[in-house]
C-alpha cells in the first residue's frame, strides 16, 4: 500500500470516529488533506531519523582524540552498533568514514549507507566554532514498526557553536550545534523524491538521556524560524517554520515529543502540533505506542479542518 493510499485510509477512519472536525469535504479539500498529512508525516520521519543518526555519528567523532580533541588522550573509535568507522587524513583534511550495515541498538530502525565526516586538519571538534562537513551517500533508514523507509543523499555543514563534547553535558549543561544544507535529497518508499534546504539550531541538554531542542534559523521572505524549504515529494514548493521548538528525547527513541511547525506555500497553510495522544491531548513518552500530530488548516471553501494522525 503506497503512502497516498495509507493517508487516504487514515483520513477515512478519522472521519468515521470524529477525528476530522469539519463539514463534508469536497474532492479538492480531500486533496488538501492528502498533501498536508504527507508533508507533516515526512517532516517528522526525516527529523527523527536524522537526529538519531547524528547522535551516533557524534559518538564516533567524540571518541577519536585526533578528531574531537579529547583530553584523556585515547585515540580509538567507539564501537558503533552495526556500523564501522574508519579514520584517515590528507595534508589538509581529516576524515571519518562511517558505514552503516544493519539495525541500530534500540532495534527500532535499520540503516545502510555511508556518511563521511570531514574537517580541516588543524581543527578539533570540541572547539567553539568548529565546522565539519557530512557527506551522505545512500543512507537508507527503515522504521521497523511499519517498514517505511527514507534514503538520504547530500551534504550538510555542522558547526559546534558552543564548543564542548556531548559526553560533557552533565557539567556543561548544554551544547549548541547548527546544521545547514542546500542540497539534501530524500527518496521515499514509493520512489518519489523531496529536495530541500536545511537551517536548524540544535541545543543538547540531558534528562534521562540526550534531549534535543530544535529551532529554525532561516528567514524566507517574511517568514522567520524556517528550518526546511524546497520541493516536497508531490512536486510542490514548501516552507516549514518551527513556531514552537521541537523536542526529541533519547529515552523516547529520538522521536519528536512536542513542538509545533507551520507549513506554507502548499495548497493551504497548515499548523502541525506534535507529541499528542489519539484524542489530541499532550502525552509523555508512550513507549511502544504511537505519538500523534494534530494538523489544522482552512480549506478553499473557508472551512476549518483538523486531522489527528499517528507518526
Amino acid at each position: 500500500m503506497n503512502q497516498k493510499v495509507r493517508i487516504l485510509a487514515a483520513i477515512a477512519v478519522a472521519t468515521s470516529i470524529g477525528l476530522i472536525a469539519c463539514k463534508k469535504s469536497s474532492k479538492g479539500e480531500a486533496d488538501y488533506s492528502i498533501q498536508l498529512a504527507t508533508q507533516s508525516d515526512d517532516h517528522s520521519r526525516v527529523s527523527s531519523d536524522m537526529e538519531a543518526a547524528d547522535v551516533e555519528l557524534m559518538d564516533a567523532i567524540e571518541s577519536n582524540a585526533s578528531f574531537s580533541g579529547r583530553l584523556d588522550g585515547t585515540s580509538g573509535i567507539t564501537a558503533l552498533c552495526n556500523a564501522t568507522a574508519t579514520m584517515d587524513s590528507t595534508a589538509t583534511v581529516r576524515r571519518l568514514t562511517v558505514v552503516f550495515n544493519g539495525a541500530n541498538c534500540l532495534g527500532n530502525r535499520t540503516r545502510t549507507g555511508t556518511v563521511v565526516m570531514s574537517m580541516p586538519l588543524a581543527t578539533r571538534w570540541k572547539d567553539a566554532g568548529a565546522v565539519m562537513t557530512a557527506t551522505i551517500t545512500n543512507l537508507k533508514i527503515v522504521r521497523v514498526a511499519d517498514g517505511k523507509s527514507i534514503t538520504i543523499n547530500g551534504t550538510r555543514v555542522l558547526t559546534n557553536v558552543s564548543g564542548g563534547r556531548l559526553i560533557q553535558l552533565a557539567t556543561l549543561q548544554s551544547i549548541t550545534h547548527t546544521v545547514t544544507s542546500n542540497n539534501m535529497s530524500v527518496t521515499f518508499d514509493d520512489g518519489t523524491t523531496r529536495q530541500w534546504q536545511v537551517a536548524r539550531k540544535r541545543v543538547y541538554t540531558y534528562n534521562n538521556g540526550a534531549v534535543l531542542t530544535i529551532t529554525g534559523t532561516h528567514t524566507e521572505g517574511s517568514t522567520t524560524g524556517v528550518a526546511e524549504w524546497g520541493t516536497n515529494r508531490l512536486g510542490n514548493t514548501f516552507v516549514t517554520a518551527i513556531t514552537q521548538p521541537l523536542i526529541l528525547r533519547q529515552d523516547c527513541d529520538f522521536r519528536i515529543t512536542s513542538g509545533q511547525v507551520q507549513h506554507t506555500r502548499l495548497l493551504a497553510d497548515a499548523t502541525v502540533t506534535f507529541g499528542l495522544n489519539s484524542t489530541g491531548a499532550p502525552t509523555s513518552c508512550p513507549g511502544a505506542n504511537p505519538y500523534y500530530f494534530k494538523l489544522e488548516w482552512t480549506g478553499a471553501a473557508g472551512n476549518s479542518h483538523t486531522l489527528i494522525y499517528p507518526y
